[in-house]
């Protein structure tokens, strides 16, 4: 996400910090092509406007232009009206979903047809289970959709959360009613409704969700939007906004989105926080939006907070601590180099871990714009998969007939076997060394973080 507009804008900076000192010329001229990255991006013209007129306004003053960087000064300017359109301190503080609310909190998902509303009823509730131990109902409201409430609840036991049983003929507000009654009886501490949608904004949508909302007094609704509709999803929130009394916005498929600019006018134009953003099929790619942090991802300066979160959420504590031992007695072999690569996926991959670290973005622009090539992790677990454990063990087994039978058998080539293995010599050499230093000799290279309890002794 923001993909465009955050290239548009670094090459804006770029050319500003080729001049120096700025005058009233360059600012204005930064400006009108910071306006055009933004329309392409697909924000509102509405909120172009005001962002344009604040920050040139802030841009212009005096402490700016006589600044001794003022190029920064504008970065700064920028950045901080970024995040105060995508929802400033009130929503950063907030940050999640609220459930202050006497159990079961009732939250009530609502948007279009195909916006990804039932895989995040699934995703939410996977998140409150995991990260808040809650017990958590889901219940399908949805009758229109064939195979719709079996969806729902084939993703609940995938996640390990309850769904609402079916009963045949039962209609939306008597679904609802019945699942908060559930909730109640059996101790539940959310109730997730998943409405119906329709392809389109219609009378017949918004009686239903009202007919709903007035039937179980949910603490959330929550409008759910596929971001890749640009304009029309503005439009979406903004109708949504008006008639069903919407708490909350989750944008789905930000990861397919390169323009961004749904993000940057919903919460502008609605008045309601973006809660959640989906940034992947997978169901814990769910993210709570920060607006400090998108700000910081637009302008390349990176989001190294979230990936430390997305580490910590996905990284296998008792693999961790067996592959520190092994690394510790320098002993590392393709097992765990495959554990490597899975955690690598598991964390969105080289494109999603590369998109949080500062600066990398024009670091990607230069390596070619065919991106980063997502399928060679997989296709180097195939490689390790095909392997017998004493060849996964010890590498110097693979001569030439088993490097082919291997490719053979991973749907691979033995040049591929060769990079992966020529990988994987590199990574034991630099542990071997690491042994070989110990801690005392860790600390003198400034690299005691990368042993296990290096320098520390209890």
């Amino acid at each position: 996400m923001f993909d465009n507009l955050s290239d548009r804008l670094g090459d804006v900076f770029d050319r500003l910090r080729r001049h120096g000192a700025l005058t009233e010329s360059d600012v204005g001229s930064a400006m009108r092509e910071i306006r055009v990255a933004l329309l392409e991006a697909d924000v509102a013209l509405p909120v172009v406007r005001d962002f344009i007129a604040t920050v040139r306004e802030k841009a212009l003053g005096q402490d700016v232009l006589r600044s001794v960087t003022p190029v920064q000064m504008v970065v700064k300017i920028v950045h901080d009206h970024l995040v105060d359109v995508l929802g400033g301190e009130s929503d950063a503080a907030a940050s999640g979903l609220d459930l202050n609310a006497p159990a079961p909190v009732g939250v009530m998902l609502v948007g279009l047809q195909g916006s990804g509303k039932t895989t995040t009823a699934a995703k939410i509730a996977n998140r409150l289970k995991q990260r808040d131990r809650k017990k958590v109902l889901l219940a399908s409201l949805d009758v229109q959709r064939p195979a719709a409430q079996e969806q729902l609840a084939v993703l609940g036991r995938q996640i390990g959360v309850a769904s609402l049983p079916v009963v045949a003929g039962e209609k939306p507000v008597g679904i609802a009613r019945r699942a908060l009654e559930t909730g109640r009886t059996q101790g539940y501490d959310v109730v997730i409704f998943d409405t119906a949608g329709r392809l389109h904004i219609n009378e017949e949508l918004m009686l239903e969700v009202a007919a709903v909302s007035e039937a179980v007094l949910p603490h959330q609704t929550l409008l759910v939007a596929d971001a890749m509709i640009g304009q029309d999803a503005v439009n979406l929130a903004q109708v949504f906004s008006e008639r069903a009394a919407i708490t909350g916005i989750v944008l789905t498929r930000v990861d397919g989105d390169a323009r961004g600019g749904a993000a940057l006018s919903m919460r502008q134009i609605t008045g309601r926080p973006i809660v959640y953003i989906g940034t992947g099929e997978r169901i814990a790619a769910l993210e709570p939006f920060h607006p400090e942090r998108i700000a910081g991802r637009i302008l390349g300066m990176g989001d190294v907070v979230s990936l430390v979160e997305k580490a910590a959420d996905t990284i296998d504590r008792d693999e961790a601590e067996k592959l520190a031992a092994k690394m510790a007695r320098g002993n590392f072999d393709l097992d765990d180099l495959a554990g490597q690569l899975r955690q690598i996926r598991r964390m969105g991959g080289m494109s999603g871990m590369l998109s949080l670290l500062p600066g990398v973005g024009k670091l990607k622009k230069q390596l070619g714009d065919a991106n980063i090539d997502e399928s060679i992790i997989r296709r180097q677990e195939a490689i390790i998969s095909s392997m017998t454990n004493s060849e996964r063990r010890n590498p110097k087994l693979l001569n030439g007939s088993r490097r082919r039978r291997i490719a053979s058998g991973s749907g691979t080539s033995v040049p591929e076997i060769n990079r992966l293995l020529k990988q994987y010599q590199d990574m034991a050499d630099m542990m071997k060394k690491m042994k070989k230093l110990g801690p005392k000799g860790l600390a003198r290279h400034g690299l005691a973080g990368l042993m296990p309890n290096a320098g520390f002794r209890h």
